[in-house]
């Protein structure tokens, strides 16, 4: 019988004992072999030589209390089931301590074997080796074509395969429909000017904003990436000696498109196409204000679906939409990855996390997040998927002082108002800096 691990649950050292008891082998002892001999052939009596189960210690975020997280804990455990070769050792951890805890045990030699993540702590897990190179192995699962490719190169360091997708926080455009035609509007505008232009003349209509921003917080960097990629601009580029560095400095292009960026910022303010107040709101309150309404459109992800319960009527009339865009669409596609740290038990390991990416769990787990091209549900999944391919993500760095130093960059555009071009040079100088401090800068 083979008794299953869950860190999770707290079991006391005598129930544990208590158990294994009742598995029959609370001792652990292997019979040793007769020395009896015949002088006949004894190898067919011997007895058969087992293989030891392997213990893979899983670290996962999951809410154990919603329906996700019972769906997840019930499927790991077919796994671990349905596999006499493999424990899982699952502990739930949250978000807002695994980063640290990860980091502590890396450092300490004593990483998990496989764990969740966020997308922003790629390039400095991988700056800390402590991340196993999956290329081979991904190349070999003959599912490999099923994964959008431009979430596998968001992965990859140097041509190699350095993480898996857990699942995608694809951003599309949500509205209330109503909302919009009391505004004189028929569809969502397309454009940043399409939005500036109609905001006035839909508050003196409604009431009400047309739009709505995280101008600070963990989402603020999120949407101002987004918003960098639909004018072409990108946090950091690798370059030939394989570092990274932000040149719009060194072009006088990049910088204007750049500031204009943050232009847009400001115009959303000033023509009162955002609340005020939203220049100071994190997640909590972008979220919270559109499911009640309180203004028609937000760049934004599947989970909201989920909060209609909190403002069901005025939920039903939400659609999706492709994010308004500058010079190209563009959206931010947030990789939640599932990172493979360098296991004692590399196959087992591999094993599971396919498992995890496998159309089966993501159907159960992922319905509208999935990384598979072959997991598409119906309604929202379906519309925020079809944005997958325009989706971006971060640069595969460290991006502690980065991400800050974009936070801190929204707040002197909208709450200082300073020159955008000042905010681009401000924020430029501040992502060299902190590649710098990390080893990453180029020519450093």
């Amino acid at each position: 019988m083979k008794m299953a691990k869950w860190s999770m649950v707290l079991i006391s050292s005598m129930m544990l004992a208590s158990a294994l008891s009742a598995c029959g082998n609370s001792n652990n002892e292997t019979p040793a072999p007769s020395n009896e001999t015949s002088g006949t052939n004894t190898s067919a009596t011997e007895p058969e030589t087992k293989t030891e189960a392997v213990t893979l210690k899983f670290w996962s975020a999951l809410d154990p209390s919603s329906d996700q997280g019972k769906t997840i804990q019930q499927k790991v455990k077919e796994f671990d089931d349905s596999h006499d070769n493999i424990n899982v050792d699952l502990q739930v951890i949250s978000y807002d301590v695994l980063h640290d805890k990860l980091v502590a045990a890396i450092n300490a030699g004593d990483a998990p074997d496989i764990s969740w993540g966020l997308g922003e702590w790629f390039g400095e897990f991988n700056k800390l080796d402590a991340l196993a190179d999956l290329t081979d192995s991904f190349n070999a699962w003959p599912e490999k074509d099923k994964i959008y490719p431009n979430v596998l190169e968001a992965m990859q360091v140097d041509g190699k395969l350095k993480a898996l997708p857990n699942y995608l926080g694809i951003r599309a455009l949500l509205y209330h429909e109503d909302l919009l035609k009391q505004g004189g509007l028929t569809e969502p505008p397309k454009t940043w000017d399409e939005l500036l232009n109609a905001a006035q003349a839909f508050k003196d209509k409604t009431g009400k904003e047309i739009f709505g921003i995280a101008g600070a917080g963990v989402r603020s960097p999120q949407e101002l990436i987004m918003y960098l990629a639909q004018n072409d601009v990108a946090l950091a580029e690798k370059q030939a000696d394989g570092k990274f560095k932000n040149t719009w400095q060194d072009n006088p292009d990049q910088l204007a498109k750049a500031a204009e960026v943050f232009q847009f910022y400001q115009d959303l303010v000033a023509k009162n196409a955002v609340k005020a107040d939203a220049r100071t709101w994190g997640w909590e309150e972008e979220d919270q204000n559109f499911v009640l309404g309180q203004y028609a459109m937000v760049v934004n992800g599947t989970w909201i679906e989920g909060r209609a319960s909190e403002n069901p009527e005025g939920m039903k009339d939400v659609k999706v939409a492709p994010p308004i865009y500058g010079s190209k669409p563009a959206t931010f596609m947030e990789i939640a990855p599932l990172f493979i740290y360098k296991s004692k038990h590399p196959e087992e390991t591999f094993e599971f996390a396919t498992f995890l990416m496998g159309a089966d769990y993501q159907k159960a787990v992922n319905p509208s997040s999935a990384p598979r091209t072959d997991v598409v549900s119906e309604g929202w999944g379906k519309e925020f998927m079809a944005l997958a391919e325009q989706g971006i993500a971060y640069p595969a760095v460290s991006l502690g002082g980065i991400t800050k130093a974009m936070e801190d960059s929204l707040a002197l555009a909208l709450l200082k108002k300073e020159k955008p071009e000042d905010v681009a040079k401000k924020l430029a100088d501040a992502i060299n800096d902190s590649l710098k401090k990390n080893g990453e800068l180029s020519g450093s």
